[in-house]
Order: structure tokens, then sequence, then C-alpha cells
């Protein structure tokens, strides 16, 4: 045969014609199109199922290192920030934010990755938290589109914000709870794919882990900052070098809740009123705290006055929320904006208010503001009422100190001078003349220690706030020892403290000192004396008008001398015509000057 047939196995081979055999020259391979494309498509889907198997290989371990980079951090700013940027990362976006809700449920803070800071001032604004930023929140479930701006809830953007076509949000919970949003714009492909929409899920559920446990963390550091501020107002409270415990609390308060004013009110003596005890402002503003410091607040039209009767605390976005309570302070004047008040609580009573303001266009106080400080101002108002507990108790105990000393001195030392004299008295009566004055004289010198040591009981016996006539008196005599260069002695004769109780005349009081104070001026300038001596003398009578007081001003100096036309002098006679009393000014021999002055009791 000239032609050859295929083989089985699909091969053929061609013989030259005139030769009777083939070389291998003359050999050709050939293959059919079918088997050789089925093997190139295996190849290739191979190559590909490999591709997809290192990309995906590659992305989860960008979501590993996306969820390393989240959970490196536990400041609540800085987890924020870095959930936003590995998301941007992980799915290959242009864009990114996410959006933290508010107490009132809208996103009250926007973090965002991907524009630079000019784009970002020219913004300007954040987005509202409308739209499909709030769809995503609404709707608790991812949403991706390829083109953003073809659906409905597309909202929300401020005017100079980068276009965005391709969109994918995820929802960020926490325990069940709504914390806030991811949000990714404009795909580095084109649009996300259901693998980017897994991966973001993954690494939302990673980012609410860490955010929980950033919040847990700072909430501590914030607990550890209020006790620290609560031991720093002990501090002060002990020590008042520290510039005294009310000044701690509106320092501490001010810092640790980032407010712009601090204002501690107290009682004022009007009864319908808070006085500004304390204000404090942050750097720049101290001519504010300045011009608060002194004023005063009614309780009936005020924020403070409101916090104070109702003992319980206040948080305003804006003062004037209240229409019928007038804000705490000039809010037109000092530009304040969101308001804290909450009450001193003390164990018995409202001790006073503490208000915190912030600025216009700073966020409002958060509950947990509201929390922390009022627990901080319970416990400081604890703490200044057992440092005023404490001061009492030491004053008490000085009182009682005071009075044991005083009763020793009555009960021993005067007893025995009395003692002593009385013996005296007897021994001068069987002597003879020279030694009898020598002796008189020793029992005078004895009648006078008494009279100062009676005097000293007295004064140890007055408590710093005594005003009764004795007080005043008392007050009188020591302070006249810097013009005389000695302390006057001082003697009470009769009930002088219950006739002026009894007489019911305030004036009277102020007479008598007045009286006193004069005649001592008038001893200093011109007597030149040695010793005076004053007594006060309280005489019943045996009717009704007939008590008297008697002050009786007597020295050793030069005496009342020819020209008794002084002012001062004029001034007690007047005093004493006045009241229907009389006064007198006489020598005293041997030498010196005996004034008095007399009023009666009616």
């Amino acid at each position: 045969m000239s032609v050859d047939e295929p083989s089985a196995a699909g091969n053929a081979t061609a013989r030259t014609p005139g030769r009777g055999r083939t070389g291998p020259s003359d050999l050709a391979l050939t293959f059919p199109d079918l088997p050789r494309l089925e093997l190139e498509q295996l190849l290739r889907q191979l190559v590909e199922r490999a591709g997809e198997v290192m990309a995906t290989q590659g992305r989860l371990r960008g979501l590993l290192r996306a969820n390393q980079a989240v959970i490196t951090d536990l400041a609540l700013p800085e987890v924020l920030r870095r959930v936003c940027q590995a998301a941007r990362e992980l799915v290959d976006a242009r864009f990114a934010a996410l959006g933290v809700l508010g107490p009132d449920g809208h996103i009250a803070e926007l973090v965002q990755d991907g524009m630079d800071e000019e784009t970002v001032r020219e913004i300007g604004t954040s987005p509202e938290g409308k739209g499909l930023l709030a769809a995503v929140l609404d709707e608790g479930r991812p949403i991706r589109l390829r083109t953003a701006a073809g659906d409905p809830r597309s909202s929300g953007l401020p005017p100079g914000h980068p276009p965005v076509r391709s969109f994918l949000g995820v929802p960020i919970r926490i325990r069940n709870e709504k914390f806030g949003g991811l949000y990714l714009g404009e795909s580095g492909r084109g649009e996300f794919s259901p693998e980017d929409e897994e991966l973001l899920r993954a690494l939302a559920v990673t980012a609410g882990v860490a955010i929980d446990n950033a919040r847990l963390y700072e909430a501590t550091r914030r607990r550890g900052e209020w006790l620290a501020a609560t031991a720093a107002v002990t501090r002060a409270t002990l020590d008042p070098s520290q510039g005294g415990p009310l000044c701690t609390i509106a320092e501490r308060s001010r810092e640790l809740t980032r407010a712009d004013l601090a204002v501690v009110l107290l009682p004022d003596d009007d009864e319908d009123s808070l006085r500004i005890e304390i204000a404090e402002s942050g750097p720049g503003q101290e001519v504010v705290a300045e011009h608060l410091r002194g004023g005063t607040l009614p309780r009936s039209r005020s924020l403070s006055g409101h916090v104070f009767e109702t003992c319980r605390p206040l948080r305003l976005a804006d003062p004037r929320e209240l229409p019928d309570l007038e804000p705490a302070v000039a809010v037109a004047e000092l530009r304040i904006g969101p308001v804290l008040v909450v009450p001193l609580l003390g164990a018995e009573q409202t001790d006073g208010v503490l208000l915190l303001a912030r600025r216009v266009g700073r966020p409002a106080f958060t509950e947990e503001d509201q929390k922390m400080t009022a627990g901080f101002a319970n416990q400081a108002a604890i703490a200044l009422e057992l440092a005023e507990a404490r001061v009492e108790r030491e004053r008490l105990h000085v009182l009682d100190e005071r009075e044991r000393i005083a009763a020793d001195l009555h009960d021993h030392v005067i007893q025995r001078l009395f003692a002593a004299g009385l013996s005296l008295q007897g021994v001068a009566a069987r002597l003879p003349g020279p030694e009898t004055e020598r002796l008189t004289r020793v029992i005078g010198d004895l009648d006078d220690t008494i009279a100062q040591i009676r005097t000293s009981i007295f004064s140890l016996q007055r408590s710093g706030d005594d005003e009764s006539v004795r007080s005043r008196i008392l007050v009188v005599v020591t302070e006249s020892a810097r013009l005389l260069g000695f302390t006057p002695l001082l003697r009470f004769s009769g009930p002088a403290e219950t006739l002026v109780a009894a007489a019911h005349d305030a004036s009277l009081a102020d007479d008598l000192v007045a009286v006193l104070r004069e005649a001592l001026a008038n001893v200093a300038k011109h007597a030149g004396a040695s010793r005076v001596e004053v007594d006060v003398v309280a005489e019943t009578g045996d009717g009704d008008g007939d008590d008297r007081l008697s002050l009786v001003v007597t020295d050793d100096g030069k005496g009342p001398g020819k020209d008794l036309r002084r002012s001062g002098l004029a001034n007690l006679g007047r005093r004493a015509q006045r009241r229907g009393g009389t006064f007198e000014l006489a020598p005293h021999p041997p030498r010196g000057s005996r004034l008095r002055w007399t009023t009666p009791l009616a």
C-alpha cells in the first residue's frame, strides 16, 4: 500500500514515494485541538485557584495584623484611630470613618482616615449622621453598595466632601449595645466584595472588644483620678497651707471634667441667696473667675439655688433650657454653654453647690461626668464637715482646759491668798504703827493680785465669740496696754452682766465700752500714770428704777489739771446726760485722778 493508515495511538506516518522505507527525518508529530484545550484550561484554573488561595491567605494575614494593631493600645482615642486606619488598609478603601454614638442616639464623634488635614479644614464640619450612616446603625446590619449615589438613603455628607461611589458600612456593637459604625468609601478595586464585607464584620467584632476594654480602662483610670482628688481635698482640709479645701474642690473638679469654669457657692447670711465663695477658670480666663468671686445669686431664680433647694444634680446642654431659672452665671457675657451643677451634700444638710461650665460649642457633660462629680462633691462635703467637727472638738478641748485652770486658780490660789491676807490683817492689828503700815501695803498688794487673778480667770472662761459686757470691757482693757505700757487692773463688783441684760437696752453696753475706751485713752495721752484701776460697779436698789451701773477709772498720774474742756470728756458728759446719769472727773489723793461715769438702769 502506498498510504499508511493512522495508528491506534492517533499518530500518522507518511512515506516518500519511490522509496521502500522511512527514516527519522521523515516523521512529523501532530496533536488534535480538543485534548490540548482541556489541559490548558485545567492548568489555568489551577493557577487561578492558587492565586485566590494566596490572596485569601494574604487578606487573612492582613486581618490578623489589623486585629493586632487594634488591641495593642488601651487609650480610647488611640483605639478608635487604629480601628479606622486598619479597616481602610484591610479592604483597600480610600476613605474610612468610625462614628461614635452619643447619649441622644446620634453620632457625637467621628474619627476619619484617608483625608489630608487641608481637606478636613475645608469641610469644616463632620457628617451629620444621617442617610447611609444612620441606616447602618438603625438596621443593625452591613450595607454594601456599588454606587452609593444611587441609593435613596445616601445623604448627610457636608459640602466639600470628596465624592463617595462605592460604600461599605458595618455596625459596631458592644454587649448587644450599639456603639457606632465603621464606614468605608471608594474601593480600590471599583467596588467592595462579599469577602470585604466578611473581613470588615470580623474586624468590627474585634474592635468592639477592644473599645469595650478601652472604655473600662478609661473608667478605671478616671475613678482613680477622682479618688486622688478626694484624697487631695482631705489633705487640704488637714493642712490649711495648701489653699483650703474649697479651692481644691473647684480646681480638681474642673480639671477632671475638662470644664472651663468651676464655681463653689455657699449659703449667704441672707437666707434667700448663695455667695460665690470660690471661682476657678482655665488658662486665659482668670479675669472671669476674678469677676465672679464674692458675687451672690438668688436661690429662687437660679440654677444653683434650684440644686441647693432640691439636693438633686442638674445637667444641661444649654442653661437656657430652663427659662424660668436664671443662669448661674452671665451666659451672654461669659459665653457659657453646657452646665453641670451638683450639691455638696453633708451628713444632715446641703453645705453648698458646685457648678461646672464649658464654653459654647464644646460637648455637653456626660452622665458619667455627673455621677463622678456628684460622688466627689459628696465626699468633699463630708470631709469639710469632719474638718469643722475636728476644729470644734479642739476648741471645746481648749475651753475645757481653760475652765479647769480657772477653777484651780479660783479654788486654790485665790483662797490661799485671801487666807494669807486675813492672817496678815490679824497680825497688823497687834503690831505698832510703822510695821502696821508696811503690812497694810502688803495686804493691798495681795488684794490687787487677787483682782488680777480674777480678771485672768474671766479671760480664760471667755470664748472667742463672746459678746457679753464683761468680754467687751476686758477686750478694751487688754488693748489699752499697748498705749499705757502696762495692763490696767480690772475689777467687777455686783451683777453687772445680769443688770445690763435686764435693762433690754442694746446701746448701754456700747456706751459703757466707749466711755471706758475714751477714759483710758485720756490717761495714756495726758496723765503719765504708772498704775490704772478700772472698776465696774453694779448696785441694786430696793425698788424699781434704783439699779445703777458705774464705771470708775483711777490712775496715779498728774491729775486732771485745770483745763477740763477736752472734747473727749465733753462726749462722756453728754452720754451720761442722755441717759439721766452723772459724770465727774476729780483728783485722787495722794496723786492722780478719778473718773466716775454712772447711769441708772431702768
